[in-house]
């Protein structure tokens, strides 16, 4: 059986659901935004709490601004109530 190596970007995707499994119902991974058209973007996390929804944008350097900006653009097409940016470098977690 062959492996499949995770870039660093999954890596931390991984290690961020771990530490807020026992937070949320359910967490979804890459998540894809589309329109009838064309994909919109991406939320690398999804997580759910009865009706509230939190979106998180993992980076793996302190490129915070990118994620903003990111999460901004998403914030048309969902609604939801908090967001935030997870450094995978550092392991900390910021409300955006």
């Amino acid at each position: 059986m062959s492996r499949i190596k995770l870039s660093k970007h999954d890596k931390y995707v991984k290690e961020l659901c771990g530490k807020i499994k026992d937070e949320y119902d359910s967490i979804s991974e890459h998540v894809v935004i589309r329109n009838q058209k064309c994909s919109l973007g991406e939320i690398d996390v999804l997580a759910k709490k009865g009706d509230k929804i939190d979106l998180y944008e993992v980076k793996c350097s302190h490129r915070i601004i990118k994620a903003k900006h990111q999460l901004k653009r998403l914030r048309k097409y969902v609604k939801f109530e908090n967001a935030f940016f997870y450094c995978g470098t550092s392991g900390l977690l910021f409300v955006v």
